[in-house]
């Protein structure tokens, strides 16, 4: 009982941990692909910025999804049986 309760706190890390070193990938490659296009573009910045400032609110809500599915599974964990 007590292995499988190590797994799901393992497993939870996992989730995290992987979650947020693709979140921080994505938003740094998005980042400097938005500084080019407005370097290449200046005249764009506006409406370039809202479309990276949506992207970045979907990456981080994608992430925090992660977050809430790594808690469900630490505090409400369906696979021990009581």
């Amino acid at each position: 009982m007590e292995h499988v309760l190590g797994y799901v706190a393992l497993a939870a890390g996992i989730i995290i941990g992987l979650g947020a070193v693709g979140a921080c990938i994505g938003i740094g490659i998005m980042g400097s692909k938005y500084l080019e296009a407005a370097a290449r573009q200046p005249e764009l910045m506006n409406e370039l910025q809202t479309k990276m400032f949506l992207l970045a609110g979907l990456i981080d809500a994608a992430f925090l999804i992660g977050v809430g599915i790594a808690m469900m599974f630490a505090f409400a964990n369906p696979f021990v049986l009581k």
